[in-house]
């Protein structure tokens, strides 16, 4: 069993506890998944399976798509709605103008620092662990790409609806609460979606109900290594999907561009990733996956 899982992740699940709960319906051990979202967070969320999971790295690397809802006039401890309110501003003056505007100074790239109730890791120990013992650290600022942030009417007066387009490794949270400093006060995000994770949508995402019962009719439900990984793809002929599924590296003459590359054997199928090494004049793999379909490659077990 290998490939990816798009899940339609609904409110109050962990990430974690997706994952537990595919590995129950799919009887699979292995299973990950790629960027975390919070348990309030609904949306696409993109499992591994199988060897799958060894490719992961690729998909959490892909831009991202989000939708959510900016609330002005309060700020609270988790910048979302989870938190406790931790401060509140007469923002009632404040147009969608006005947020449209605030909004253009945060697009493209920007340093944005990591919130305390992130998994990120300071000093060995994770940022939401150290928040909840009331630990306050100086936390890192990353460098961020945020393609698009549009704004328009929310469905309350002080409530504005939020689209974004952004990098991997940007929080929406942090958008919305640097919206509300940009405006001179405080704000905090609620009902966020995530609606693209790279190549995968909304509109390729089902529930873990739907998952349940397309697998007791037997029907598949996972995607292809090659279909998520968004990767130039090369392909191989028999000869060499032999030598690729037996890692062994390749002259960096058979590739054209920086990678990293998925290759793929004559029946169509992902073989392996293969990065460059420009030292060496070669390209060595960093993920085999060694298909069956490659003639006289043996699966390996499990």
């Amino acid at each position: 069993m290998i490939g990816f899982l798009v899940v339609d992740k609904e409110a109050g699940w962990t990430s974690h506890d997706v994952v537990a709960r595919c590995r129950r319906i799919l009887s699979e051990r292995r299973v990950g998944h790629a960027g975390t979202l919070d348990p309030s967070a609904t949306g696409v969320l993109v499992l591994g399976v199988g060897r799958a999971t060894r490719l992961l790295r690729y998909v959490s690397g892909a831009d991202k798509e989000y939708r959510g809802e900016l609330v002005l006039g309060t700020a609270t401890s988790t910048l979302d709605d989870e938190g406790e309110v931790v401060a509140r501003f007469d923002m009632a003056g404040v147009t969608l103008d006005d947020v449209r505007s605030a909004a253009r100074g945060l697009t493209g790239e920007i340093d944005q620092r990591v919130p305390m109730v992130s998994a990120v890791k300071v000093g060995g120990r994770r940022l939401h662990r150290l928040a909840r013992e009331g630990t306050e650290v100086e936390t890192p600022v990353r460098r961020v790409l945020v393609e698009r942030l549009e704004v328009s009417a929310g469905s309350e007066p002080g409530v504005f609806a939020l689209e974004v387009r952004c990098s991997a490794g940007t929080y929406v949270r942090v958008l919305a609460a640097d919206l509300g400093t940009a405006l001179g006060g405080g704000a905090h995000l609620r009902r966020l979606r995530r609606t693209r994770v790279g190549r995968f949508t909304e509109a390729d995402a089902r529930t873990l109900g739907d998952l349940e019962r397309a697998l007791a009719t037997r029907e598949t439900v996972l995607r292809p290594p090659l279909e998520g990984i968004g990767l130039t793809a090369v392909q191989l002929d028999r000869v060499q999907a032999g030598d690729v599924a037996h890692g062994r590296p390749l002259p960096l003459d058979t590739f054209v561009g920086p990678g990293p590359f998925a290759l793929v054997d004559p029946a169509g199928e992902l073989v392996a990733v293969y990065e460059a090494d420009p030292a060496v004049r070669t390209a060595r793999p960093v993920v085999v996956l060694r298909p069956a379909s490659v003639p006289g490659t043996p699966t390996p077990a499990g």
